[in-house]
């Protein structure tokens, strides 16, 4: 079934313009990286930290564990299916059309609303430092820049976004050599070693669950690779090899710098939580390493704020493409750049609604959606399987029953695990997604309509 489908593709309407293949396994590690943003936990260790009564590594610990299993499941199907549309593409070819449009409709909260969400958090960072520039300024600023980009074409992303990335992991490095400086010369070199960051008297199991399901948001971006299988030299291969890259570089990254974060500041009390790295940067490096550190965090938004784009792009030009969304419009490649630029230009005025938000609403409801899609894509896993095997085809039960079980029971887990808020707003939009492919079917009474392949 794969190989025809992969014959067909290969004949899609060859007059129109399609994505070009130019990356290599590095480059789509790059930009799984640079879509996680691995300064962030830094952002966000303060929050974290509060949830899980200061085991910070802990949560992060459980989180790459749970993500691993989950990123196996994202390989396996972006070997039998090497096209665009990640999450939505696997479960539509392996379970239902139906159950497929849901959930990308889902994703689309994750895909769709984390730029905004990313611009947002960056012009904040810069309009605290920087309150005498309109904060709008900033925003624009983001957008105009990442969209620019974007439209120019997924290499020239890629240049800019390794420059960027470079920059962050210099911040990273900076940010725990200081750690274990301050840590050795206040408590001697012994102290670098301790079971305290991951288990004390003033944390437990659900506590360190809890944490572990903020923590979990953190690695969005081994799943976004998928979105580049139509961009990416022999998919089959390079996908699912950095799917787990970029999913294991990302959580050793996360587990080290809260690890020395957590020793620098034990426990979990701060003047404020959402700042707490600001509080920590200049304890241990004084002003001229603050300046840096927030430094670091804007590269960090910038830097992801361009894969966010980009994979949100992708994602709703799959689904144009199928015709689930206006093929006109969103299943538009431009001839000359080979991108989907009328959704990078969608994305970015859907960015714009940042200048209405503050941070704590914009992201109550994105989560819901990534949690969705982690559980369906290990569930597909496990209907691919069935459907291989009933053609004759037998894959191991191990990689495609077992681990796919463990994944979804674990990313349900943590979906139950959001706040009440974010529960309520992702069902909400589940509702109306259910009503919009009422209308697109007729009542459910015609199919969801299908990739045209001829």
């Amino acid at each position: 079934m794969t190989s025809e489908y992969l014959a067909s593709a290969t004949m899609q309407r060859p007059h129109e313009p399609q994505l070009e293949r130019t990356l290599g396994l590095g480059s789509v590690v790059l930009f799984g990286l640079a879509y996680m943003a691995p300064l962030i936990v830094l952002g966000t260790f303060g929050i974290i930290a509060v949830a899980s009564g200061g085991a910070v590594p802990a949560s992060y610990l459980l989180a790459l564990v749970a993500m691993l299993f989950t990123a196996q499941s994202y390989g396996r199907m972006a070997r039998a299916f090497p096209t665009s549309g990640s999450a939505y593409t696997y479960v539509r070819r392996s379970i239902d059309s139906r159950v497929g449009f849901l959930v990308g409709w889902a994703a689309m909260l994750d895909y769709f609303f984390l730029p905004m969400v990313i611009w947002l958090i960056g012009a904040s960072f810069l309009q605290a430092q920087f309150p005498f520039v309109p904060f709008w300024m900033w925003i624009i600023g983001f957008i105009l820049a990442t969209t620019v980009l974007n439209i120019l074409g997924i290499v020239v992303a890629e240049k800019a976004t390794l420059l960027l990335m470079a920059f962050q992991f210099l911040v990273i490095i900076l940010f725990v050599a200081l750690s274990i400086a301050n840590i050795a010369g206040h408590r001697g070199g012994g102290a670098l070693f301790s079971l305290t960051p991951f288990a004390n008297s003033g944390t437990n199991l659900t506590m360190i669950s809890a944490g572990a399901a903020i923590a979990a948001y953190s690695f969005l971006g081994f799943d976004a690779v998928t979105t580049l299988a139509e961009e990416t030299k022999n998919p089959r291969r390079t996908l699912p090899r950095a799917i787990m890259l970029v999913a294991l570089a990302g959580g050793v990254v996360f587990v080290v710098i809260s690890y020395f974060t957590q020793l620098v500041h034990p426990g979990s009390d701060f003047h404020d939580p959402s700042s707490a790295a600001f509080e920590i940067a200049g304890d241990i490096g004084g002003s001229l390493f603050s300046a840096v550190f927030l430094a670091g965090l804007v590269v960090t938004q910038f830097a992801s704020g361009i894969a966010a784009q980009s994979s949100s792009a992708r994602l709703l030009y799959a689904m144009g493409r199928d015709g689930v969304l206006p093929r006109r419009f969103f299943g538009f490649v431009h001839a000359k750049f080979r991108t989907p630029a009328l959704n990078i230009l969608l994305t970015a005025v859907v960015g714009l609604i940042a200048l209405f938000l503050d941070v704590s609403t914009s992201t109550s409801f994105i989560n819901f959606g990534a949690f969705v899609a982690f559980t369906m894509v290990n569930v597909s896993t496990i209907a691919h399987y069935i459907r291989q095997r009933r053609e004759g085809n037998r894959l191991p039960v191990l990689w495609y029953v077992v681990v796919p079980a463990i994944g979804a029971v674990v990313c349900a887990y943590l979906l139950t695990s959001l706040d009440g808020n974010a529960l309520v707003l992702g069902i909400s939009w589940l509702v109306v997604g259910v009503i919009y492919l009422a209308v697109l079917t007729r009542g459910f009474r015609r199919p969801t309509p299908q990739m045209d392949l001829a």
